[in-house]
C-alpha cells in the first residue's frame, strides 16, 4: 500500500529515542520529512542525522511555552510547510498516590498535558485540509496502571481533549487521532519492570496477560503511527487505538 507520505512534513516530539523515534523512522522511510525533537540539542541532532537529509533535529521540551512556535517555524524553514504533528512525551515519574508530591504533578501537567495542548493548538492553526494531529498516550486512558498514578490522572484527560479537538477541526478536514501503546520493549517499560524485586518475573507475568504473549517492538508501534498519520487513514479521526497485542479486552 502506498501511504501517500512522500514529501509530506511532520513534527514528531520526543523523537530522539523510544516510540517517538520509531515513528519518525517509519515516516522518513515512507518518504516523509520530519522535524524531530529531544530535550538535548546534540542528542536530537544525532537522532536526525541517523535518518538522513529528510530529518532535522531541534532541541525542545514540550513544557516550554515557545516550543510549539519554534517547531512550526523549523518545519516551514527546512521543508516549506507542515502536514501533521505527532505529540509524544515521556511518561511521568512512577509512583503511588502517597508518593506523588505536588511538584511532580505540576511538572507533569506542564509537559504531559498543557504542553501537548499548546502544541496541538499551534499546529491546528497552521494545518490545512488533510492535516493530522496525533497524540501518543497510553492504555491508562482506558484502565489505570498500578504504580503510575500521575499518568493515570493526566492521560485520560488528554484523550478527552483530543476527542473535543477532533470535533472542532473535523469541518476543516483536519484529523485528530490517538495511539495507546501497551507493553512495548522500550527503556521506559524496562524501567517499570525494574521496579519489581524480580524484573524478569514481572516481565513474564505481564506477557502472560497479553494474548500475543510478548511485548511489542518500537518498530511495530512506528509502523502503526505512520499509517495513522498518513493520507491512507483519511477517514479516521477521534480514534484512540490501543497498540497492545490485544491486552485491552474491551470493545
Amino acid at each position: 500500500m502506498d501511504l501517500g507520505l512522500n514529501n509530506r512534513v511532520y513534527i514528531v516530539t520526543g523523537a530522539s529515542r523510544g516510540l517517538g523515534n520509531a515513528a519518525a523512522r517509519e515516516l522518513v522511510a515512507e518518504g516523509a520529512k520530519v522535524v524531530l525533537t529531544g530535550r538535548d540539542e546534540k542528542v536530537a541532532a544525532a537522532a536526525a542525522a541517523e535518518l538522513g537529509p529528510n530529518a532535522v533535529g531541534v532541541a525542545a521540551d514540550n513544557a516550554e511555552p515557545d516550543a510549539a512556535e519554534r517547531l512550526v517555524a523549523a518545519a516551514r524553514e527546512n521543508f516549506g510547510g507542515l502536514d501533521g504533528i505527532l505529540i509524544s512525551v515521556g511518561g511521568p515519574p512512577p509512583g503511588y498516590v502517597a508518593d506523588s508530591a505536588d511538584e511532580q504533578w505540576r511538572e507533569s501537567f506542564e509537559s504531559v498535558f498543557l504542553g501537548a495542548v499548546r502544541l496541538a493548538r499551534v499546529a491546528a492553526a497552521e494545518l490545512d485540509e488533510g492535516g493530522v494531529i496525533g497524540f501518543v498516550l497510553s492504555t491508562s486512558v482506558h484502565e489505570p496502571i498500578p504504580g503510575l498514578t500521575i499518568s493515570n490522572g493526566l492521560r485520560p484527560g488528554l484523550a478527552g481533549f483530543a476527542n473535543s479537538l477532533a470535533d472542532e477541526l473535523g469541518p476543516r478536514g483536519i484529523r485528530v487521532v490517538g495511539l495507546l501503546p501497551g507493553r512495548m520493549d522500550t527503556d521506559r517499560v524496562r524501567q517499570l519492570d525494574g521496579l519489581s524485586a524480580d524484573p524478569e518475573a514481572a516481565r513474564l507475568a505481564a506477557q502472560s496477560r497479553i494474548p500475543l504473549r510478548r511485548y511489542g517492538t518500537p518498530q511495530e508501534f512506528g509502523r502503526t503511527a505512520a499509517f495513522f498519520l498518513s493520507p491512507a487513514a483519511s477517514y479516521l479521526t477521534g480514534v484512540m487505538l490501543p497498540v497492545d497485542g490485544g491486552a485491552r479486552r474491551g470493545f
